[in-house]
């Protein structure tokens, strides 16, 4: 009889505690759910789809809004509270992009008015020339114990991790040259088709790639710069661009045996049609 009472009370604490743990594991999932539902409503709120084809950033009008920028603050700590090495792959993609890009507009905000990211410098990393080229070398925030810089998440996480070259269409470093960044948060559920129509955005755009009159391709740094995520070639950075151009670029990327030059805009992503 003592057995079977003992056994029942067991029984019924570890039913408790599952209930218990299923409850904690439920109001995570929904401040987690909040805190990106705020974050994509801030985008759709600052985000200006422009009609030249460049999405810009209402940076004056978010930082006279002290409501709004807290609110960003508030989606950075509680995606910094968060397990993302528990998390499935595509996952993992949307946790990373959207915290690089939330921090980078904090980082954008704080310094705001600046002309250029560049002109923001990386604090704590002295010895490191890149500190004094932007702030992507400086440590911004800490996910499961560990100090990360934007140079951390994008270069140390997502390109290795993920080996996707769409994640340069992802994340967006507050340029005029930069894919854009979207007026919405990145979402498991239309990640794939909207990682593609980013690429088809940026491709499709003369900052992204122009064929000139004498047939000599022009492209974005970033296609030189990372191209071995393009497939480390010119004729790989060639196939990659005609995946994603429109029929008439992708003819004439067709009749291309290489790339001629490349050049970035590193001018603010203002909105308001500033081009700072």
């Amino acid at each position: 009889m003592r057995t079977h009472t003992y056994s029942s009370r067991f029984k019924n604490v570890w039913a408790a505690g599952m209930i218990f743990t299923a409850l904690v594991v439920a109001g995570a999932a929904q401040a987690q759910a909040a805190a990106t539902d705020a974050f994509d409503a801030l985008l759709k709120r600052y985000v200006v789809v422009s009609p030249d084809g460049v999405n810009r950033v209402d940076y004056g009008r978010w930082k006279a809004t002290p409501g709004d920028r807290a609110a960003l603050d508030a989606f950075i700590a509680t995606e910094a509270t968060r397990k993302p090495s528990t998390l499935a792959k595509n996952e993992q993609f949307v946790y990373w992009a959207n915290l690089y890009n939330a921090i980078t507009l904090k980082v954008i905000l704080e310094g705001y008015p600046v002309r250029s990211i560049r002109d923001i410098k990386s604090d704590g990393v002295w010895l490191d020339p890149k500190a004094y080229t932007g702030p992507w070398v400086g440590k911004r925030v800490t996910v499961e114990g560990k100090e990360l810089s934007l140079d951390d998440i994008e270069h140390g996480i997502l390109r290795p991790t993920m080996k996707d070259p769409r994640v340069h269409y992802s994340v967006n470093c507050a340029s005029f040259g930069c894919p854009n960044l979207q007026p919405k948060a990145w979402s498991v559920a239309t990640l794939d088709a909207d990682l593609d129509a980013a690429a088809r955005a940026f491709v499709n755009h003369p900052r992204g790639v122009t064929v000139k009159s004498d047939g000599s391709v022009h492209v974005s740094s970033i296609y030189s710069w990372f191209k071995v995520d393009f497939g480390a070639s010119d004729k790989g950075v060639l196939e990659h661009l005609r995946k994603y151009a429109a029929p008439d670029l992708a003819a004439k990327l067709e009749k291309a045996s290489g790339i001629a030059s490349d050049s970035y805009d590193w001018s603010l992503n203002v909105a308001n049609g500033a081009k700072s």
